[in-house]
């Protein structure tokens, strides 16, 4: 699942970005600038405490396995730069207890020449007025706002709101909030649900009529649309849209209506077709 660049009418084809899965992750890398950067979405830390406090459900944390795949993710890609696309913790206001703590002991692993931009989600409340705070957090962290922000001719952002102006802009957008999934049966009737990538060029409808989208190349027709990367959930507790389940509602304001011809893959790659009739 290789995003490319996309072509402007006449214009040779640039040095590319690529937007890569890990094989059997839900996590990608991607070439920003010189940088190798690993993307990863909707981490939500803490999202076992939140079961206990909101529905009196007991599931025991699963924070030591959520760090040691991330660590170990970051051990074997060896990135520049770690992007999260938005609700790395779970907690609407600020965390406390076991989330914080979670998060604490999280970038506290990090190597000390990491970088990380973590773009806000829905869920990550004032996550920018305590991540900088601890003095055993080595790695430069940058907080950025939910619409996102454009690396290169990367554009990254949370998926809850509009994307910004830079973000549409680029060559390849890439989100999460998502949580995307397919549900599969078998010949006999039995069923599973699977985590899922998108992956499509965005259509123009939704974001033609807004005012701070005016003059956009590709909105105007002079330029091929980006091509869209819907990021699965990193926390595998946490549901998700199933994509290809009539009445299932999305959670973005751009989706599915601005998603063109968007295919569902699984995280070993299998190329699933279009993601409603899978």
């Amino acid at each position: 699942m290789r995003d490319d660049s996309r072509r402007r009418d006449g214009a040779a084809p640039s040095r590319q970005p690529l937007v890569e899965p890990v094989p059997n992750e839900p996590a990608a890398t991607a070439t920003i600038g010189r940088d190798r950067a690993l993307l990863v979405a909707d981490y939500h830390a803490g999202y076992e405490a939140a079961l206990r406090y909101e529905r009196g459900v007991d599931v025991p944390s699963q924070a030591p396995d959520r760090r040691e795949r991330l660590a170990a993710l970051l051990e074997r890609i060896r990135p520049d730069r770690l992007v999260v696309c938005g609700d790395l913790m779970h907690s609407i206001g600020d965390p406390g207890g076991a989330e914080r703590g979670e998060l604490e002991v999280l970038f506290e692993s990090f190597p000390s020449d990491l970088a990380v931009t973590v773009v806000k989600g829905n869920h990550d409340g004032r996550i920018e007025t305590w991540l900088g705070e601890s003095d055993d957090i080595s790695a430069t962290v940058e907080v950025v706002a939910g619409a996102g922000v454009a690396r290169g001719d990367v554009g990254v952002c949370h998926g809850h709101t509009w994307p910004s102006r830079a973000v549409l802009e680029s060559d390849v957008v890439c989100l999460g909030h998502e949580h995307p999934c397919v549900r599969l049966e078998d010949e006999v009737g039995g069923s599973r649900v699977e985590r899922a990538w998108l992956r499509g060029r965005l259509a123009p409808e939704p974001f033609r009529d807004r005012s701070e989208y005016k003059g956009v190349s590709w909105l105007e027709g002079a330029a091929e649309p980006p091509r869209a990367v819907v990021i699965p959930a990193f926390n595998e507790l946490v549901g998700g849209t199933w994509t290809n389940v009539a009445g299932q509602s999305f959670l973005s304001p751009f989706l599915p209506t601005g998603l063109a011809d968007g295919e569902a893959y699984l995280l070993d790659g299998t190329r699933l077709g279009p993601y409603e009739s899978v």
